[in-house]
C-alpha cells in the first residue's frame, strides 16, 4: 500500500468541523484522536460528518475500561455513519492506569487483548451474518443476545483493528490478530527495525497474513517547525515529553536496546519523587537524534525519508498554516511525504 500521512484532530469539538473540513483539503489521509483528556470517540462523529474522503481512528482508545461489546458498539456506529473510513485503535496502558485511574482490575494485558478483539470480531459476526452468538475466551465472553439487541448488517463491516505497541508481545499480537499496529512515539527507529517489526511479522507469519496488508503507523517524534527557533522550541518540548515516557518502567526495553538502563533506573526514581523537571536534561541530544526527526518544514519530507523509507504505511505530521503561502507549502509538503517508499517497497 502507498504511504499515507495522518495528523491529530484535537477534542474541542468546537472545533473539530471546521479543523477537519481543512486538514481534508490540505491532503491529508487520516485524523486521530487518543484518550487522554477526552473521549476519543464522540468527536469522530463530527470528523465522519464534515467530511468526504478523511479516514479517522482512534489511536488510541484504552481498551480494557470498556468491555468488547461495548467498543464493538462505538465502532460499528461509526463505520456505518461514515462509509467504512473508521479505524478502532486500541492500547491497553500500563497497570497503574488501569488499578488507580480507570478502576480496572489488571490481568496480563497481552492475552487479555488478544481475548478482547476475538470478542469483538464475534459479535460482529454475529450482527453481520446473524451466527450464534458463542464466544467464550478466558476474559471475555459473548453467548447471549436477541433481536432487540442486535444492530443488524451494515455496508461496511470489515473494521479494521490496530494495537499500540511498545513491547514485542503486543507487536506480535498486533501482526496476528489485529489490522496492523500504532507504534508507541517512545520507540526508537533503532528500536523499531531490530524489536518491533519482526515481532509484527512473526505474529502475521503465525497467521498466514500477507505482510503488505498490514498497516503500520507511529514510531518516534516528529519534531519540526516554520524556522530553525520553532524547531528549537519543539525540540525542547519533546525532550521533556521523551523524559516522561523514559522513566515508565514498562517501557524500559526501548532505552535498554541501546545501553541506557542506568538513565532509565535514575528517571524513574526522579519521576517517583515528582522531580519532573530534572528528568529533562537527562535526555541528551544524541539521545533525541535516535527518538526524532527533527527539522524545519523545508527539510523535513528528506529527513523523513532516512527514518521512513520501507518502514511504515503513515507518517505523521502536524503544521497549522496562517496564511495563503503556508497552505500552499504544507499542501506540497504533505505530497512529498506520500512519495515516501512504504512497507515492501523498498
Amino acid at each position: 500500500m502507498p504511504m499515507t500521512v495522518g495528523t491529530g484532530i484535537g477534542t474541542d469539538m468546537h472545533a473539530v468541523p471546521t479543523r477537519a473540513r481543512a486538514l481534508e483539503e490540505l491532503g491529508y489521509d487520516f485524523v486521530a484522536i487518543g484518550e487522554t483528556t477526552a473521549n476519543p470517540f464522540l468527536p469522530l462523529v463530527l470528523v465522519a460528518e464534515h467530511t468526504t474522503r478523511l479516514n479517522f481512528g482512534t489511536s488510541v482508545a484504552i481498551a480494557f475500561p470498556r468491555v468488547p461489546h461495548i467498543s464493538a458498539n462505538l465502532a460499528w456506529d461509526l463505520s456505518r455513519y461514515s462509509g467504512g473510513r473508521f479505524v478502532l485503535g486500541l492500547g491497553t496502558q500500563v497497570k497503574g492506569h488501569n488499578e488507580r485511574r480507570f478502576s480496572v482490575p489488571w490481568a496480563p494485558p497481552g492475552p487479555r487483548l488478544r481475548d478482547y478483539i476475538n470478542c469483538m470480531r464475534a459479535i460482529w459476526d454475529s450482527w453481520q451474518n446473524g451466527t450464534k452468538p458463542d464466544y467464550e475466551g478466558e476474559y471475555y465472553q459473548y453467548k447471549l443476545t436477541s433481536p432487540m439487541f442486535n444492530p443488524g448488517p451494515i455496508e461496511h463491516p470489515d473494521i479494521k483493528v490496530v494495537i499500540s505497541a511498545v513491547n514485542p508481545f503486543n507487536a506480535r499480537l498486533a501482526g496476528e490478530v489485529a489490522d496492523g499496529i500504532a507504534i508507541h512515539g517512545f520507540s526508537t527507529f533503532k528500536y523499531i527495525r531490530e524489536v518491533l517489526l519482526p515481532a509484527v511479522h512473526e505474529g502475521a507469519r503465525r497467521a498466514g497474513k500477507d505482510l503488505k496488508d498490514l498497516k503500520i503507523s507511529g514510531g518516534g517524534f516528529v519534531v519540526t517547525g516554520r524556522t530553525e527557533e520553532d524547531v528549537a522550541v519543539a525540540r525542547e518540548r519533546s525532550r521533556r515529553q521523551i523524559s516522561f515516557y523514559a522513566s515508565t518502567r514498562s517501557y524500559s526495553k526501548v532505552m535498554s536496546t541501546h545501553g541506557w538502563d542506568d538513565e532509565a533506573a535514575h528517571l524513574h526514581r526522579l519521576s517517583i519523587e515528582g522531580r519532573w523537571d530534572d528528568m529533562v536534561p537527562i535526555i541528551t541530544d544524541d539521545m533525541m537524534e535516535e527518538f526524532c526527526v527533527i527539522g524545519t518544514w523545508d527539510e523535513l519530507p528528506g529527513k523523513m525519508r532516512e527514518k521512513y523509507a520501507g518502514l511504515n504505511t503513515q507518517v505523521g505530521f502536524g503544521g497549522e498554516p496562517r496564511n495563503p503561502d503556508e497552505v500552499a507549502q504544507i499542501k506540497e509538503l504533505i505530497a512529498e511525504l506520500k512519495t515516501i517508499p512504504a512497507v515492501g517497497e523498498v
